[in-house]
């Protein structure tokens, strides 16, 4: 199954941001923003990359824009939960899925990977997103909160040994085994934070029984759900299973069946009664109050700065919508909350100093200066590298490169000083 063909290279666009350039004619059937690329650029020294124009997705993963679409009604405002997020894909595709009403709580586990997942949530621009570093029983304080939870479940690997040959040097029996127990762990420790009638997204890149149609029955057994079949057009290549006990569905990707990595995914309902809801009754508050002078000062960066609430975060001031409030002070009692909304930055004599996430969010109001350059110019700003801009603004600006903003520069009258953040600079040459 893995011998046929070579690597397949396939991104999605960011549907809330421009994607100027060459026009994409080889769409991922099954994704509405996905596409095949007749070959694998240097997506390191493409500006586009950087901004947030798209995300370098695997096109079998796509599929979860069918499951959310096909069970959930996407227009209403719903919570989703992706627990196992980094380094964003999914999370990524399912921000640009929900309404502008919704919250998705962007969930890693493992510390280390915090930061890509920030990292690519804030080039994605959106502003209705909560990065969180939390283990799954710790959403238990979240008793029947999400609409949708969605589980890309940690896995031992073999449907990508094509993608990554190293896997098959990990692979062995026993491993998959100590996987399909971490499966149970984590569906048992999350799933009473899913909301009756709630939807239960699970995948894995594995082929074996164990992690897929077996997981499938023990979820069937241990809650009281039901298993959703999901339309799937006959063309895809995708093969359709039933787990041996329920016959629960499930749908496999296949690298000589699919133009894609090995991959499955089942859905499921969960029809069992909602129990109490702990998230009611105690009242809290959000830290950190925003003056009244500082918010004058922010509200000309915004598109619509009545349309937010403002706390602080040490110096920082961070934006986020006026509806998620609430939301904000419930899972800042529950969770460890690595990043949410968007930073605008620290106000210093009465002047704001613009944060990186405010440029690459879609919440920046047109009219603050921008400078368009080449893609010399736009590089070197990337590598954090000095830049001349033949410009007449003076003060803060962004960096624009066809029309996309990347980031911050202060253009003084001898110089320009390059606020590109350190730690994502680019390193090629």
């Amino acid at each position: 199954m893995h011998g046929s063909g070579e690597q397949v290279t396939s991104i999605r666009k960011n549907p809330a941001k421009i994607f100027p350039g060459q026009h994409l004619t080889n769409p991922v059937p099954w994704s509405s923003n996905g596409y095949y690329l007749a070959e694998r650029p240097s997506f390191t020294l493409d500006p586009l990359f950087h901004a947030g124009a798209y995300y370098v997705q695997e096109a079998s993963s796509m599929f979860v824009e069918q499951a959310l679409k096909q069970t959930v009604d996407l227009s209403q405002p719903i919570k989703v939960l992706d627990l196992c997020a980094a380094p964003g894909g999914k999370s990524t595709l399912i921000q640009s899925l929900i309404s502008s009403n919704s919250l998705l709580v962007s969930n890693e586990v493992i510390k280390t990977r915090v930061n890509i997942l920030s990292e690519n949530i804030t080039k994605w621009g959106g502003e209705n997103v909560i990065v969180s570093n939390n283990d799954p029983k710790e959403f238990q304080r979240l008793e029947n909160y999400f609409d949708v939870i969605v589980i890309d479940a940690p896995c031992s690997g073999s449907g990508l040994f094509r993608k990554d040959p190293s896997a098959i040097e990990e692979w062995s029996i026993n491993n998959v085994q100590l996987c399909s127990q971490r499966q149970q762990r984590i569906l048992a420790d999350v799933f009473s934070s899913l909301k009756e009638d709630g939807v239960l997204v699970y995948s894995t890149c594995s082929y074996s029984e164990e992690e897929d149609e077996n997981i499938c029955d023990w979820i069937k057994d241990m809650f009281r759900v039901e298993s959703l079949e999901l339309r799937v057009d006959g063309t895809w290549g995708i093969v359709e299973t039933e787990s041996k006990k329920f016959k629960a569905k499930g749908y496999r990707f296949y690298p000589g069946k699919v133009k894609g990595e090995g991959f499955f995914i089942a859905a499921f309902r969960n029809k069992g009664a909602a129990g109490f809801n702990q998230q009611n009754g105690k009242e809290r508050t959000l830290p950190g109050k925003v003056s009244k002078n500082e918010i004058e000062i922010i509200g000309p960066w915004l598109k619509d700065p009545g349309d937010h609430f403002f706390i602080r975060q040490n110096e920082e001031i961070i934006a986020m919508p006026l509806h998620l409030q609430d939301e904000l002070a419930l899972l800042q009692s529950s969770l460890y909350i690595k990043k949410a909304g968007v930073r605008m930055g620290a106000v210093i004599r009465n002047e704001l100093i613009p944060h990186h996430e405010l440029a690459l969010s879609t919440i920046t109001n047109s009219s603050v200066p921008g400078c368009e350059v080449d893609l010399e110019t736009v590089l070197q700003y990337l590598r954090k590298q000095d830049i001349k801009i033949n410009e007449s603004i003076k003060g803060w600006a962004l960096i624009k490169y066809r029309q996309l903003p990347l980031g911050w520069v202060k253009i003084l009258p001898n110089r320009v000083n390059n606020y590109y953040p350190k730690e994502w600079r680019i390193l090629n040459k």
